[in-house]
């Protein structure tokens, strides 16, 4: 017998990359539509470089205030994207067992920290494009030669901060990421993010210099504010992404 009419093959399963692009794109409405996640990603970097560039205080040491202002509001943006908002929800993820779900099924541990990451980046894009035009109509011109370098320690930055955040939400219960992440949010802003290291009591610079925050914001100054290209702070950033990612890899758990 004929096969009925309008009967076909089924539709071939979809590939690892189409997998993958589809994770980012839901994480990335998640992270986009989530009126918290927004107020952390968007809202409070741009009342922040409102406040620095339309201010005398605090002292951010030399070169153009607004300069200055705008790579510490690029770094403090990055680190509630990758951070704060990346293990948040991750960590209630985890309780709710979405994490055990999404791991088991097709998409595989690799796709879902792939679709986490590539949605960091898009966002961090967004980000990067929004502060800059607000800077810009404040009298932001940052030199040509540290463009390219700033975006690198973007990215360095980004992929340290979303290792810890892994870190943390993996190993921590829930509630008690959300407490860890806004205080340590909290803790970096005078730490290198929003104010240079060097403008920090001298007890404390040789550490905010080794801590992410501090190599992120001191590189995007470095850049932003110089023209240079800030090595050492590349550096600093790798070690801590490749020691926080090992850390997730050993001790992550995918469910509580």
């Amino acid at each position: 017998m004929s096969s009925p009419t309008g009967a076909g093959t089924p539709p071939a399963p979809a590939t690892t990359r189409q997998r993958w692009l589809a994770q980012t794109r839901f994480e990335t409405a998640t992270i986009l539509g989530h009126g918290e996640q927004l107020l952390v990603a968007l809202v409070l970097p741009v009342l922040a470089l409102l406040g620095l560039a339309l201010t005398d205080v605090p002292d951010l040491g030399p070169g153009r205030r607004i300069d200055v202002a705008t790579a510490g509001v690029l770094a403090l943006a990055v680190v509630s994207t990758a951070f704060t908002g990346q293990a948040i929800a991750t960590g209630f993820d985890r309780r709710q067992g979405v994490l055990r779900f999404l791991g088991a099924g097709p998409l595989g541990r690799e796709g879902l920290l792939g679709g986490k990451l590539g949605a960091v980046g898009l966002v961090v894009l967004v980000q990067l494009v929004v502060l800059g035009g607000v800077a810009a109509v404040l009298g932001w011109r940052p030199p040509a030669s540290g463009v390219l370098p700033a975006l690198v320690t973007v990215a360095l930055g980004a992929a340290a901060f979303l290792a810890l955040a892994m870190l943390l939400a993996g190993t921590v219960r829930a509630e008690a990421v959300l407490a860890l992440a806004n205080l340590v949010w909290v803790l970096l802003l005078g730490l290198g993010i929003l104010l240079p290291t060097a403008r920090l009591p001298e007890a404390v610079q040789g550490l905010a210099r080794v801590l992410p925050s501090g190599a992120l914001g001191d590189g995007l100054r470095r850049s932003l504010v110089e023209g240079g290209w800030p090595f050492g702070a590349w550096l600093v950033l790798v070690l801590w992404a490749l020691a926080a990612g090992l850390a997730a890899a050993r001790w992550f758990r995918w469910s509580d």
